[in-house]
């Protein structure tokens, strides 16, 4: 993909802090008339206007699902849509020129999605993510050739339950995931255990509409409880380097097909070198198995 010469981009000093913090924020690089395209998208989609694409999950939040609470509309029933890579509008984001030349600058150019995600969070629920490191979802290593983008589509802040970040754990290794004692969690919120000391080192990452943070897959992040009337939203994806290995000892996962979005192979699947010499079992990093670190 070409780009226009005007895209924004991060700055110099921008890299090396992402190197150091495992994070950084770029203020207003989505324009709003893209974050309205794919807000009424997943209205469109709530609603019913338009049919959930092929592989696409629309998850009720837990406590909608179990009776605990009576959601007011449609949409205060969603914690998120995940998976909307076959979605023409949603996917936009993906391939977004903003999006995508940030995401180059990090790792390189050559790269596809491992993962999509709009993040809803209505209000009424309890819709708290605790500290986890997204590598923990995904099959292919080194970690240093993954990011995330996360865009805000509305304000974000501390009252709406806006992410948190761990500055430097980045530069950790993957640890162990387990359910925290809550009563209600939405499935898949994996949590790091033992994550005292690392409470007092949050930062709240509050965001207007448009920001974008791009984060490591080890940095130590989650978020809090929205405790307004109103939605916290995010449109999110996941990309990697081409090069990279998958190292699962699985060699499928839910039926996903790795896109390739930028480079010369654009429009292709992924068809990388599968490890199978010393294979990580994603399930050593969950109750009931031995960790084999990284």
């Amino acid at each position: 993909m070409t780009r226009p010469d005007d895209t924004p981009r991060l700055d110099p000093a921008q890299i090396p802090a992402y190197r150091e913090q495992g994070y950084t924020v770029v203020r207003g690089l989505v324009p709003p008339s893209d974050l309205e395209t794919w807000t009424a998208r997943l209205a469109d989609i709530v609603e019913g206007r338009v049919e959930p694409s092929e592989g696409m999950l629309v998850m009720k939040d837990v406590m909608v699902a179990k009776g605990a609470v009576n959601p007011g509309s449609r949409m205060e029933a969603i914690a998120k849509v995940q998976d909307y890579e076959r979605d023409p509008v949603l996917d936009t984001y993906t391939t977004h020129p903003a999006i995508l030349g940030c995401v180059e600058q990090l790792i390189g150019e050559n790269v596809m999605t491992i993962h999509t995600m709009l993040i809803n969070k209505p209000p009424n629920v309890d819709g708290r993510h605790p500290l986890h490191q997204d590598l923990l979802y995904f099959p292919f290593r080194p970690a240093d050739r993954i990011v995330a983008s996360w865009t805000a589509l509305e304000e974000v802040t501390k009252e709406n339950g806006c992410l948190v970040v761990v500055p430097g754990s980045h530069k950790g290794e993957l640890l162990e995931h387990g359910n925290p004692e809550w009563e209600h969690l939405n499935g898949g919120y994996f949590g790091v255990r033992e994550v005292d000391d690392a409470m007092g080192e949050r930062v709240h990452l509050e965001m207007a509409p448009g920001d974008t943070v791009f984060f490591h897959p080890i940095l130590l992040h989650g978020s809090g409880r929205n405790r307004t009337q109103g939605f916290r939203r995010a449109i999110s994806a996941h990309y990697a380097q081409v090069d990279v290995t998958w190292q699962w000892t699985s060699q499928e996962f839910a039926g996903r097909n790795y896109r390739i979005v930028s480079g010369e192979h654009a429009g292709e699947f992924w068809q990388g070198e599968r490890n199978t010499d010393s294979p990580i079992n994603p399930l050593d990093y969950l109750p009931g198995g031995e960790a084999t670190r990284r």
